[in-house]
């Protein structure tokens, strides 16, 4: 019977990571899925997408207290957060509905790299979601993506995003050995579906990875199939380990003189995540199993993984592969 599927309700369905997530739930077959939308984007192309698909659509807001969140989350099985990320930390009412109203599994907004504290806000934000939960007692599973593939490949010349976003891709730390888990954006929600099927995940960490490279390998790969060859190179900037660091206070300062800049907020997290990746190198499969992460390739071994120089020849054939990289970066 269709009914005895568990019940998926997805917040943020429509964004980047939300709509893999969807997209993984629907094409398993193992998922009845919603998705909790805010009532001024009810009637908007995405939403309707998302009901053309057979989504159920729940209009309300992540922010609308715990007596209407109860409604909200009637006859859900599992919770995935997916939101915006300076909504990370108001996920408290939500989490404290669901174990009300017996949501059997939540699934905070992750969905990045693994690390320690104090190296990232942001992700500081996630791992206390992550203590509250745990001290709440509802059943939880936390899942890390690596980086994005999208994220991890240089920008070619051709690409219409403003060139403030292009020097995000072009700027790391100089040597280039350390290596990254990453994983194509659209495959999340294939991980997902699985993780999400599988009772040995309760209450645990999983990573999901397709590939670990080396950013200088990624350079290289960027410089072999973009079509720019050694112009591209000539866009890198390697920058001292420290300097990141000075960008970070750079973009505290501004933050502290304009709290709601979004370019200072970006600087800080922007660099924050650098540091981590590139010069503390915390995105590789050896932490993650150090940090008690479950290996999603090694419970689902017959998933099909991509290898980054496979998706960088689909990625640099986009007309604007920016789109791939990132929605919310500037266009010229």
């Amino acid at each position: 019977m269709a009914d005895a599927k568990p019940f998926v309700l997805v917040v943020g369905a429509t964004g980047q990571t939300g709509k893999s997530i969807v997209d993984g739930l629907i094409m398993s077959g193992h998922f009845r899925v919603g998705a909790l939308v805010r009532p001024s984007s009810a009637s908007k192309p995405k939403v309707e997408a998302l009901r053309a698909s057979g989504v159920e659509i729940r209009i309300g807001d992540m922010y609308d207290g715990i007596e209407k969140l109860k409604t909200h989350l009637s006859g859900v099985n599992i919770l995935v957060n997916s939101i915006v990320p300076w909504a990370i930390a108001d996920q408290k009412d939500i989490i404290r509905a669901a174990k009300e109203v017996g949501v059997e599994r939540v699934v905070p907004c992750d969905f990045a790299t693994p690390g320690a504290r104090d190296v990232r806000g942001l992700h500081d934000a996630k791992l206390d979601i992550r203590d509250f939960i745990k001290d709440y007692g509802v059943g939880y599973t936390i899942i890390d993506v690596g980086w994005w593939m999208q994220y991890y490949l240089p920008l070619p010349h051709r690409s219409t995003l403003s060139d403030k976003a292009k020097e995000l891709a072009y700027v790391r730390p100089t040597g280039g050995h350390a290596k990254n888990l990453l994983t194509n954006l659209h495959h999340i929600g294939t991980f997902v579906a699985r993780i999400l099927a599988d009772p040995r995940t309760l209450n645990q960490t999983v990573i999901v990875w397709e590939d670990e490279v080396a950013q200088r390998d990624a350079e290289e790969l960027g410089v072999r199939y973009s079509g720019d060859g050694e112009a591209l190179r000539e866009k890198f900037v390697h920058l001292e380990p420290e300097a990141f660091a000075g960008l970070v206070e750079e973009g505290k300062q501004e933050v502290a003189k304009t709290p709601d800049s979004v370019s200072a907020q970006l600087k800080v997290a922007w660099n924050q995540y650098l540091i981590s990746l590139y010069v503390l190198e915390e995105n590789t499969l050896a932490n993650a199993k150090r940090l008690g992460y479950l290996d999603a390739r090694e419970l689902y071994p017959d998933v099909p993984v991509q290898s980054l120089e496979e998706f960088a020849k689909e990625f640099y054939s986009l007309q604007e592969p920016g789109e791939e990289w990132n929605a919310y970066a500037p266009r010229k």
